[in-house]
């Protein structure tokens, strides 16, 4: 962490990142204003004093909806991306220690064929059958994020099967799934946290994408996808209502973007040679 701080990108990222994440977590305690009232006489105020975002067609606060939807685009991310590694990092596993097996085969044609429908067909098809929500959405999203991790996992496994101290494993008795555990996972960490830095990135976009169209968190929980949807009617007068939570999107996916480029670079001292 101390080389990690020592880079201008990672620390940037970090700050952007951790303050709307802290926002995110303020909010389950404290807010300057409720965002499941409605006050119409105070609706479409501009940025004041009183209200440092101004207020939104309802009279309410944006600067709290900001901070409780920073809460619904954080949640969804991390339990999407949670999904994709617990189920992806075993099956890429599995693959490579099984390459070239029926197994392999069948797991890399079923990423295949995740890959053939994006998060927002999927999201599309779930909503169909359940409904529109933000479970529906992180279901969606995590479904997406598995055969991203799977394919990682394998790759980088595969480049270890044939490194000396794996064959020692091998020669010691040690089974597959034992040896996938022990060496070949510690060894591809590096790999699954930079790719998992930048999958969250990718969950809160999609998240914001999802809510835009209406089909991820639903009123009156705040999402930052919702109030630019609910803005873009209002914009040519009323230009803050978009303004601050396009700003919440791009600054939290650009912080994540730029600690997962840093973080590329720390973990591959080749690759940070060539930038410099």
């Amino acid at each position: 962490m101390k080389r990690a701080f020592k880079m201008p990108g990672f620390s940037i990222g970090f700050i952007m990142a951790f303050t709307f994440t802290a926002a995110a977590l303020v909010s389950f305690f404290w807010t300057p204003f409720g965002t499941d009232g409605v006050d119409i006489v105070n609706k479409l105020h501009t940025p004041d004093g009183t209200n440092w975002f101004g207020t939104d067609h309802l009279g309410r606060d944006i600067f709290s909806m900001i901070m409780v939807g920073a809460r619904t685009s954080i949640a969804v991310a991390v339990v999407a991306v949670g999904i994709g590694v617990l189920l992806g990092v075993p099956l890429g596993l599995a693959a490579a220690a099984r390459k070239g097996s029926l197994l392999d085969e069948f797991i890399m044609r079923g990423n295949d064929l995740v890959f053939a429908f994006p998060a927002l067909l999927i999201a599309i098809l779930i909503t169909a059958v359940f409904g529109p929500s933000a479970i529906n959405a992180i279901i969606a999203i995590g479904i997406f994020n598995i055969p991203v991790f799977a394919r990682l996992t394998r790759a980088g496994a595969l480049s270890l099967w044939t490194r000396d101290f794996v064959l020692a494993a091998r020669v010691s008795g040690k089974s597959r799934v034992r040896i996938s555990f022990e060496h070949i996972l510690p060894n591809i960490t590096n790999l699954l946290i930079v790719q998992g830095t930048i999958q969250f990135s990718l969950g809160i976009l999609a998240e914001a994408a999802l809510s835009y169209i209406g089909l991820g968190a639903q009123p009156p929980i705040p999402s930052w996808g919702r109030m630019l949807a609910d803005s873009q009617t209002m914009v040519s007068f009323a230009p803050h209502l978009a303004l601050f939570p396009g700003l919440a999107i791009v600054l939290t996916v650009l912080g994540l973007n730029l600690m997962g480029d840093a973080l590329r670079d720390l973990f591959d001292p080749k690759l940070r040679r060539d930038r410099q």
